[in-house]
C-alpha cells in the first residue's frame, strides 16, 4: 500500500559500484533516482536518502565529517575504500551503514545490492506493519495494554490514557495502584490476570473503576502474551466502556418497574381480555374495585364472557354490541355504563375498548374511570339550575332559554304587564336572534340598540359567558313618548361543553329603580361638589389668612411694645403709633376682603340700589386717591366728558369699591412719575330706560405676565414680582372686584403688558333715573376705604467693636422693614447686636463669609422672595464649615400652624417663635439656646 522513493546520491570518483547501483531493478512500490558529484554539495546531501562516497584519491576525514553533517537523518552512508583506508574511519564507524573494500569483482556487487535492497524493503514493510498497528490500537474507542508478569504495563495505548487522565510517560511502567489513583492493587485483577497467566486462556470479566467522569463500567477481555520461546511473559488486556449501555438497561427497568406501579396503583382502571372473554390477560386493582370484585379470580369465577356481570343488566347488551362493532387493529369505542356493586350502590364508568395485537392475536384493551362523582355533581348542578329559573321566573317579567348550538329557544314565562312587549315578538319559531332584532328595532331607544343587538348575539353570549356564570345589560324602550328602563339577566345552564350550551334570559322593568339611583346620585354628586369646595375654601382661607393677617398683626404688637418700653421719648413713640397705624389700617384692608370674600361666597352679599350720580362718585374716587398719586408724583386725570346721562340706579357703594380697587391698584403698582388715567365712556345701543357705561383704568405701572393674568381673579393670587418690589396685598382686591361686577351684571377685561402697563374695562348697563333723587353722602364711602403705604427705613449698621466687647450677635433674616425694625428693637434693648438679611439667599451668603463664632444665632423668617427660610436652613447645614453649618437657627414666622413648626423641625431648624412676637418668649427661647 505504501510507497517508497529512493534518491541516490553518489560522491567522489566514479567507479562501477555507481554503474551498478544505477542499473539495480526497483523492488515493488519503489522508485529510484540518482544524482552525482565529485564533492559533496549540501542541498543533494540533504535531500539523498542513499549516499554512496568513494574514498579513492579523496581526503577521507574531511569528506566524511562533511557528509555526516549535512544528510538527514534518516539517510544511510555506504563507503567505498581501499584496505588501507579502513583504519582511518574508526571515529565516523557509527554513521556508516556499511564499508565496501577495494577491489571488488562484479558478482560481490551485485550480491551485495541484493542483500542491501531486500533488507531495505524488510525494514519499510516492517514500518507500514507497525504503523497500522499501532493506528489500530490508538484509534479504537477500547482501552488495550500490555503487562508483563509483575503487572506492570509495558504498553497502553491513547484511550487506556484519556480513561484514566494520565499520558504513557506516566503510564508505562508503572502498576495498576498508582494508574487508577487506589492505595494498592486491586486483589480481583490481581487473581484474574494469574489465571490467564497459569490456564493460558482468556478471561472475561465486568469492573466497575473510578475515571475522570465518575464511576465507568468495563467489559474486559484478558489474554494470555507468549515469549518467543512459548512461555507466558505476561498478559494482554482489552476493555470496552458499556457505562451507557447498563445505564440504559437500568434505565428499562426502572421504567418497567414504574410502569408495574401505575398499572396497580393508577385510579383509572385497566384491563386487558381476549376477544372472546375467555381469558384475562391483566387486570389492575382499579378495574377489579370498579367492577366490584375482590380478585381475579372471583370476576372469572362470577361469570366473565367479555361483561363482567357486575354490569347493568340495562347496559349489558349495548357494552356487548360496541365490543362485537371491533374489528380490526386500533379500532377503538367510547362509551358510559353502570355497575352495580356488593354493596348496591351504583357507580357510573366510563370506558374505552381498543383493540391491540399481540403475539398476532387480537386482544381488547379496556380502560375504566370512575365517574360516579361527577355524575352526582351534575345533578346537583341540574338541579340548581333548574331552582335558578324558577327563581328568574319570580324576579322577572320575561323567561326565556336558549339553545346557543341551535340558536332556537323557549318561552319560560312571560307576566300579563309585558305582554305587549314580547308576547307579540317571541310567539313566532324564529332565531332567538332574528326575534331580539325585531323587538330592538320596534321598542328600544336609538342610543342603546348597537349595545344590546350585540349583547344578544351568540356569539357574544358564548364568550362572555365563558368567562363567568352571568351577566347583565341595562337598556331603555320608548313607547308613546314614554321612556322606560329594562335589564337583561344572562345565566348559563348545564354543563357548558360542545354537546350544550344553554342560557336563561330573564328581561325586568327596572324604571323605579334606576330613576331613584339617579337621583340619589344627583344628590351625593352635589353634596360633593359642595362639601369638596367647602373643604378646598377652608384650605386656601387657612393657609393664606395665617401668613397675611400675622404679617401686620407682628408690627402692631411689637411696635406697642415698643410705644410702652420707650414712653417718655415723646417723638419715639409718635413714630411707633404711626407705624402702627399703618399696620392697624393694612390689617382692616386684609378683614375687610375677607370679610366681603366670605360673604361674596356664601352668597350673603346683597346689592343696595340706589340713585347715584356717576360724576360725584368719579369726583368722590379722585379726591380719596389724590393724596397718595401725589405722594409718588404721579398724574391722574378723570375723564367723565362722553357720559350723557349721569343719573341712574347702582349700588354706589360697590360701583365705588369696584372702581377705587383698580385706580388703587394702578397707584400701588405705578412707579413714582407714573401716569394712571380713568375714562368713562356711554355706549350706544342700550334698550330704552337704560345706559351702558365702559369704566377704564389705564397705568404705566410694572404689568402683568399672561400667565398670572389667567388666574388673577382666583383668591389669594398675586404676581412674583408684587412681592420682590416689597409690595403688600391680601390677594383678595381683584377676586372680589370681578365678584362684585357679575353680581352687577357686568364684564370685566383686562390687558396688560410686563414693563409697559396695564388696563382694565369694566362694563355695566344701569337703569336710568326718571327724575331727581337724593344722593347719598358721599363720605360714607371712606369707612371702606383703605390706606396702605409701605415704611421704608435704611438700617444702620454698627461698630463691630461692639462684638468685640462681649456683645452677641444675631443674623436676622427677615424681608419685611416693619418686621426687621422691631426684631431689631427687641434685641436690641435685650443687649444683642443684630444684622440684617432682607432674603434666605443674602442670609447664607453672609454666614459663609463670616468667621466662625462672629455669629450666636440665625432668626429665620419663612416666607421670602428669592430664597425661603427653609431653603436658606438647608444651604446653611450643608456648608462645608462644620461650626457655621451647626449654628443655632430659629424659625420667626407668620407661619404658626403646628404643621408649620414641624417641617421648620424637620428642614434642620433649632426652634420656631411665630408672629406677632411674644418678647418674653422670644427672649426665654434665645436665652436657652445659646445658654
Amino acid at each position: 500500500m505504501y510507497h517508497c522513493h529512493i534518491q541516490f546520491y553518489f560522491v567522489g570518483k566514479s567507479c562501477r559500484v555507481f554503474e551498478c547501483i544505477k542499473t539495480l531493478q526497483p523492488q515493488e512500490h519503489f522508485t529510484h533516482a540518482f544524482s552525482k558529484s565529485s564533492q559533496p554539495e549540501q542541498t543533494l546531501t540533504a535531500k539523498a536518502d542513499v549516499i554512496v562516497v568513494n574514498l579513492q584519491d579523496a581526503d577521507e576525514k574531511q569528506l566524511l565529517r562533511t557528509l555526516i553533517r549535512e544528510k538527514s537523518e534518516k539517510a544511510e552512508l555506504f563507503v567505498l575504500a581501499e584496505k588501507e583506508q579502513i583504519m582511518l574511519l574508526a571515529d565516523v564507524l557509527p554513521e556508516i551503514k556499511d564499508i565496501w573494500v577495494w577491489p571488488m569483482s562484479d558478482e560481490e556487487i551485485s550480491f551485495r545490492l541484493l542483500r542491501w535492497q531486500q533488507t531495505y524493503k524488510m525494514s519499510k514493510d516492517y514500518w507500514q506493519t507497525s504503523h497500522y498497528l499501532e493506528a489500530t490500537i490508538n484509534n479504537v474507542p477500547n482501552l488495550i495494554w500490555y503487562k508483563d508478569k509483575n503487572g506492570i504495563h509495558e504498553k497502553v495505548n491513547d484511550s487506556f490514557c484519556k480513561t484514566v487522565n494520565k499520558t504513557k510517560q506516566q503510564v508505562e511502567g508503572r502498576g495498576h495502584a498508582y494508574i487508577w489513583d487506589v492505595e494498592q492493587d486491586d486483589p480481583a485483577c490481581i487473581e484474574s490476570e494469574h489465571k490467564v497467566m497459569t490456564r493460558k486462556e482468556t478471561f472475561t470479566s465486568e469492573e466497575i473503576i473510578r475515571a475522570g467522569e465518575g464511576m465507568r463500567t468495563l467489559m474486559t477481555y484478558k489474554s494470555p502474551l507468549y515469549d518467543l520461546d512459548g512461555s507466558v511473559m505476561g498478559t494482554v488486556g482489552v476493555a470496552i466502556d458499556v457505562t451507557q449501555e447498563r445505564a440504559y438497561e437500568q434505565e428499562i427497568m426502572q421504567k418497567k418497574r414504574t410502569l408495574e406501579t401505575l398499572f396497580t396503583t393508577m385510579d383509572c382502571g385497566i384491563m386487558c381480555h381476549t376477544m372472546d372473554g375467555s381469558r384475562i390477560i391483566s387486570i389492575n386493582r382499579a378495574a377489579l374495585e370498579i367492577l366490584g370484585y375482590d380478585s381475579q379470580e372471583e370476576m372469572m369465577l362470577d361469570g366473565f364472557d367479555m361483561i363482567a356481570a357486575s354490569v347493568a343488566e340495562e347496559d349489558k347488551e349495548k357494552l356487548r354490541a360496541c365490543i362485537q362493532k371491533l374489528k380490526k387493529e386500533g379500532d377503538t369505542v367510547n362509551l358510559e355504563y353502570c355497575v352495580n356493586n356488593k354493596s348496591g350502590e351504583i357507580r357510573h364508568v366510563m370506558g374505552n375498548i381498543k383493540l391491540i395485537k399481540e403475539n398476532g392475536e387480537l386482544l381488547c384493551q379496556r380502560f375504566l374511570l370512575d365517574c360516579t362523582a361527577q355524575k352526582l355533581k351534575e345533578k346537583e348542578k341540574e338541579r340548581q339550575q333548574a331552582e335558578l329559573i324558577y327563581a328568574l321566573s319570580i324576579d322577572y317579567n320575561f323567561v326565556y332559554f336558549l339553545d346557543l348550538n341551535t340558536g332556537y329557544g323557549t318561552q319560560l314565562r312571560l307576566d300579563e304587564e309585558n305582554e305587549c312587549l314580547f308576547g307579540n315578538i317571541f310567539n313566532e319559531e324564529l332565531l332567538f336572534e332574528e326575534n331580539m332584532e325585531r323587538y330592538i328595532n320596534i321598542f328600544v331607544c336609538d342610543e342603546d340598540k348597537d349595545q344590546l343587538k350585540q349583547a344578544v348575539s351568540c356569539d357574544w353570549m358564548r364568550k362572555e359567558l365563558s368567562e363567568r356564570k352571568q351577566c347583565h345589560v341595562n337598556y331603555r324602550t320608548e313607547k308613546d313618548g314614554e321612556m322606560r328602563y329594562f335589564q337583561m339577566k344572562l345565566v348559563r345552564t348545564g354543563v357548558w361543553d360542545e354537546t350544550g350550551r344553554g342560557v336563561v334570559l330573564g328581561f325586568r322593568s327596572v324604571d323605579e329603580e334606576i330613576r331613584n339611583e339617579m337621583e340619589q346620585k344627583s344628590l351625593l354628586e352635589d353634596a360633593l361638589f359642595e362639601a369638596n369646595r367647602a373643604s378646598q375654601a377652608k384650605s386656601v382661607f387657612l393657609s393664606n389668612m395665617s401668613h397675611d393677617i400675622r404679617t401686620p398683626m407682628n408690627a402692631i404688637v411689637g411696635f406697642t411694645a415698643l410705644a410702652i418700653s420707650h414712653i417718655d421719648q415723646k417723638e419715639r413713640v409718635e413714630t411707633y403709633l404711626e407705624k402702627i397705624k399703618t399696620s392697624g389700617n393694612h390689617l382692616l384692608s386684609l378683614i375687610n376682603d375677607v370679610l366681603d370674600m366670605s360673604r361674596i361666597e356664601s352668597g350673603k352679599m346683597r346689592l343696595q340700589e340706589q340713585c347715584c350720580n356717576l360724576p360725584e362718585l368719579l369726583n368722590g374716587l379722585q379726591n380719596i386717591v389724590q393724596a397718595d398719586v401725589h405722594a409718588k408724583h404721579q398724574q391722574l386725570s378723570v375723564d367723565a366728558s362722553n357720559i350723557r346721562n349721569q343719573e341712574v340706579y347702582c349700588d354706589k357703594l360697590r360701583l365705588n369699591q369696584v372702581l377705587l380697587n383698580l385706580v388703587g391698584n394702578a397707584v400701588k403698582y405705578t412707579e413714582e412719575g407714573g401716569s394712571i388715567s380713568l375714562k368713562v365712556t356711554e355706549r350706544t345701543g342700550a334698550a330704552k330706560g337704560c345706559a351702558s357705561y365702559d369704566f377704564c383704568v389705564r397705568d404705566t405701572g410694572i404689568g402683568m405676565s399672561e400667565t398670572f393674568v389667567a388666574h388673577i381673579f382666583e383668591p389669594f393670587e398675586r404676581e412674583k414680582n408684587t412681592t420682590i418690589s416689597g409690595i403688600q396685598g391680601t390677594g383678595l382686591g381683584m377676586s372680589i372686584t370681578k365678584s362684585i361686577v357679575e353680581m352687577m351684571d357686568g364684564s370685566i377685561e383686562i390687558k396688560s403688558k410686563q414693563g409697559v402697563g396695564s388696563e382694565f374695562t369694566v362694563s355695566f348697563t344701569f337703569q336710568l333715573v326718571a327724575g331727581p333723587e337724593s344722593l347719598a353722602d358721599p363720605n360714607s364711602l371712606y369707612f371702606d376705604i383703605i390706606e396702605k403705604k409701605v415704611l421704608q427705613e435704611d438700617e444702620q449698621e454698627e461698630d463691630t467693636k461692639q462684638a468685640e466687647a462681649g456683645q452677641r450677635r444675631i443674623l436676622l433674616t427677615e424681608d419685611n422693614e416693619l418686621n426687621q425694625e422691631i426684631a431689631v428693637e427687641i434685641l436690641s434693648g435685650a443687649g444683642f447686636y443684630t444684622e440684617v438679611a432682607e432674603n434666605g439667599k443674602v442670609a447664607v451668603d453672609m454666614l459663609r463669609r463670616s468667621k466662625p463664632g462672629y455669629y450666636q444665632l440665625v432668626l429665620m423668617d419663612i416666607q421670602m422672595p428669592v430664597m425661603n427660610g427653609y431653603e436658606a436652613t438647608r444651604a446653611i447645614r450643608a456648608l462645608e464649615d462644620r461650626e457655621l453649618s451647626s449654628i443655632p437657627i430659629l424659625a420667626m414666622t407668620a407661619n404658626a400652624f403646628e404643621e408649620d413648626r414641624q417641617k421648620a423641625l424637620m428642614s434642620g431648624m433649632n426652634g420656631h417663635i411665630a408672629k406677632p412676637i411674644d418678647i418674653d418668649r422670644l427672649l426665654d427661647t434665645l436665652g436657652q439656646i445659646l445658654k
